[in-house]
């Protein structure tokens, strides 16, 4: 039983990952080198993060929220941008579409997050002989964060990619982008700072992902209207 139920929580969590690039035109472009690059750069930028996060925050004895070091976890945060950028406009890709490219990345992106913060306590905790809820909640946190995760790579595609996207689009791209960026953060911040429970939190994650892929979605729509860039000014 123990087994099955990590099984059935491994599924959960990496699973959509797998559903995704093979039910989308991803297999059909063969984008998993891009995937993997962008996998590459995660680490890369998770070890970076690592690294200013041991040197620049403080071990805390207690769990209460300290707005100036939640405050500097996000501006560290942030690399994940740079990581991003890097992967979107400086590697070398298969002669592929935008829409492909960022939807690849952001998979990529996904999937190394997953792998490198959750396979570890799947694997520890999953198999132990109590059941508990917290591993399933854990991975449809999971699915939120992948589609937060290709929300981002979509609005940094439009911001660093899309030279024809309506200045009046701008401020939105920049406000959509800089609240997906720092959902770590607001998760902290929610469950230390508010009491959420992570049932709380987790229904809140995917409520946002549903919502930002909305919004990115829509504006992909919007600029690549004719009527859009005509209007430009």
């Amino acid at each position: 039983m123990t087994v099955f139920h990590f099984f059935n929580c491994a599924i959960l969590t990496f699973g959509p990952h797998a559903v995704y690039y093979s039910a989308t035109p991803l297999s059909e472009y063969d984008t998993l080198g891009t995937s993997v690059k962008a996998a590459l750069v995660y680490l890369g930028t998770a070890l970076v993060k690592l690294v200013c996060l041991a040197t620049f925050l403080k071990v805390s004895d207690n769990e209460s929220f300290d707005p100036y070091q939640e405050l500097l976890k996000a501006l560290i945060g942030f690399i994940d941008v740079a990581g991003l950028y890097y992967a979107l406009t400086q590697l070398t890709h298969r002669n592929i579409s935008q829409n492909h490219k960022f939807q690849a990345v952001g998979l990529g992106w996904a999937f190394a997050d997953s792998v490198l913060h959750r396979l570890a306590p799947l694997w520890v905790g999953a198999r132990g002989l109590e059941f508990t809820w917290d591993y399933i909640l854990q991975g449809l946190e999971a699915n939120a964060n992948l589609v937060l995760s290709i929300s981002l790579t979509a609005f940094g595609s439009l911001m660093w990619l899309r030279k024809n996207k309506p200045k009046i689009m701008i401020p939105l791209i920049y406000v959509c982008a800089g609240v997906v960026a720092t959902m770590p953060s607001i998760t902290s911040y929610l469950r230390r700072g508010l009491g959420w429970q992570f049932l709380d939190v987790v229904v809140f994650e995917l409520g946002t992902s549903l919502l930002m892929a909305l919004i990115s979605w829509q504006l992909f729509a919007y600029c690549q209207r004719p009527s859009a860039r005509n209007n430009q000014s």
